[in-house]
């Protein structure tokens, strides 16, 4: 698995991130074939909700990875335009730090929150809040705990729906890996205005499997080098996926290796100072033929630097411009046929960033199942006061 032995894994404990990266695509058929057999019932929860209301604000919620996984599903929900509907995505820290900023009462909103352990004080803190504020308030929990409290939360209320996801998905690694993206997955099921078909879902999947079977001997590769800082650059929720890409190799490499994300026009506005004679630049370059300009700017740019710098390059399709450019391309879609939309490309492109941070950690002496063993950071929040909320 990623070139690493079972002993390896065993000896670096790093069994539960390895496991839970590379069962990706067996996680995701299993959302799709979970959500086809509730399909009914959750459109009628989300379609009575859009008929009552003249406008309806759908906010997806988390901290963390859970907060990015909104991030890079809101631009693709807003590209397919349904009229009434206005997607948001918002951290639960914002949320439960300013909530007069974020709720308002007259607006029906529909909260979506994403969460592994369902139990961080800061997401059941941002559904009370919503409960309290807003007149019309009704909640879809995305989570990978049916014991959570979010989820218990919801039991016996009419305004309320649980979408579980695979127990597989429920990580036991500190970093979240499998659980974001079928998260992703399963809420994009439930909100789009374009039904997963058979095959968009199948091809999907083939590349994962595909993927998590070679994206191994390219981060190898790249691990030759030394690294002390990585940039994660994109476009659009491209952009968006960069932040959980960095966050990943922060989180696997204890801060080790200083990890930033930017989009691929806003790099050169300030941000670009950071690269350095040992730095990386992981470029995810869209498919969006208009976009996509942009993105190979920034790489022509980048690979005209003198400094010592390189870049990967993630495509859907091999591309010979961007393999002279770059020290490493990774296309990820295998099949003949285009992959839908940016969206699917970020499910996949998070698998190479994912394991770039494994191997990197493992590569450092880190344990990646548990990187921060002096509790600094923990797999569910401490140390949070959730102060109550006077009107």
């Amino acid at each position: 698995m990623f070139n690493l032995t079972a002993q390896q894994l065993e000896k670096n404990k790093a069994v539960h991130t390895a496991n839970e990266i590379y069962q990706q695509p067996a996680v995701w058929k299993e959302v799709v074939t979970n959500f086809y057999q509730q399909k009914d019932v959750c459109q009628e929860f989300i379609e009575s909700i859009y008929a009552k209301h003249e406008n309806v604000r759908v906010i997806f919620t988390g901290a963390g990875t859970s907060a990015f996984a909104g991030d890079t599903l809101v631009p693709e929900l807003r590209r397919q335009n349904q009229e009434n509907v206005q997607f948001e995505s918002i951290p639960t820290t914002d949320i439960v730090s300013n909530p007069t900023q974020y709720l308002f009462k007259n607006s029906p909103t529909v909260l979506v929150s994403f969460a592994r352990s369902g139990n961080s004080p800061e997401s059941v803190a941002a559904v009370e809040l919503g409960e309290e504020i807003i007149d019309d308030f009704y909640q879809v929990v995305v989570t990978c705990n049916k014991d959570g409290q979010l989820a218990k939360n919801t039991m016996d209320d009419q305004n309320s729906i649980t979408l579980l996801t695979p127990e597989k998905a429920h990580d036991q690694g500190f970093a979240m890996t499998s659980s974001f993206t079928s998260m992703i997955l399963t809420a994009y099921a439930l909100f789009t205005a374009n039904a997963i078909t058979g095959s968009e879902s199948t091809q999907l999947i083939a590349n994962a499997e595909h993927l998590v079977d070679s994206v191994g001997a390219v981060v190898d590769e790249v691990l030759n080098i030394d690294i002390e800082r990585i940039v994660y650059l994109g476009s659009g929720l491209l952009a968006q996926l960069s932040h959980e890409a960095a966050l990943k190799m922060l989180e696997l490499s204890a801060g080790k290796v200083v990890a930033v994300h930017e989009s691929s026009l806003g790099f050169r506005h300030g941000p670009k100072s950071i690269l350095n004679e040992n730095s990386v630049v992981v470029l995810f370059i869209s498919k969006d033929p208009h976009t996509r300009k942009y993105d190979m700017d920034i790489l022509r740019e980048l690979a005209s630097d003198d400094s010592g710098i390189k870049i990967v390059a993630l495509t859907e399709k091999s591309d010979e411009e961007v393999e002279n450019l770059a020290d490493w391309s990774l296309p990820v879609n295998q099949s003949k046929e285009s992959l839908s939309s940016d969206f699917s490309l970020a499910l996949l492109y998070v698998i190479f960033a994912q394991t770039l941070a494994l191997k990197k950690s493992i590569q450092l002496g880190i344990t990646p199942d548990n990187p921060s063993p002096d509790g600094r950071v923990n797999r569910v929040v401490k140390g949070v006061t959730i102060y109550d909320y006077v009107k």
